[in-house]
């Protein structure tokens, strides 16, 4: 992973206008990974879409961390089985055309 896949979460932090705290209480909770290179704190361009996500679930509705934490969560297991069903319903249309 090079550091162009990377955004430093003081910029990121000034664009959303978001306390740099958030960020680091999302990584204490494992919903983000956090990666330093040369003391510099940064976050992986894949997870802006899912901090935007639980900025909005914190921020817009006052959801608190332990409770985001539990959202997401079950957000994150909802998508998985919505997948399995997809990838299930593909195999039995495979083996209905048979």
């Amino acid at each position: 992973m090079g550091i162009t896949d990377l955004i430093s979460i003081t910029t990121f932090c000034t664009h959303y206008k978001v306390p740099a705290t958030f960020i680091n209480d999302l990584q204490d909770y494992e919903l983000i990974e956090i990666v330093v290179s040369d003391n510099v704190d940064y976050i992986e361009i894949t997870q802006i879409n899912e901090v935007e996500k639980m900025m909005r679930l914190h921020f817009d509705l006052n959801i608190n961390l332990e409770g985001l934490d539990a959202v997401y969560n079950l957000l994150q297991r909802v998508e998985n089985l919505q997948s399995e069903i997809t990838t299930l319903n593909n195999k039995l249309r495979l083996y209905e055309n048979l």
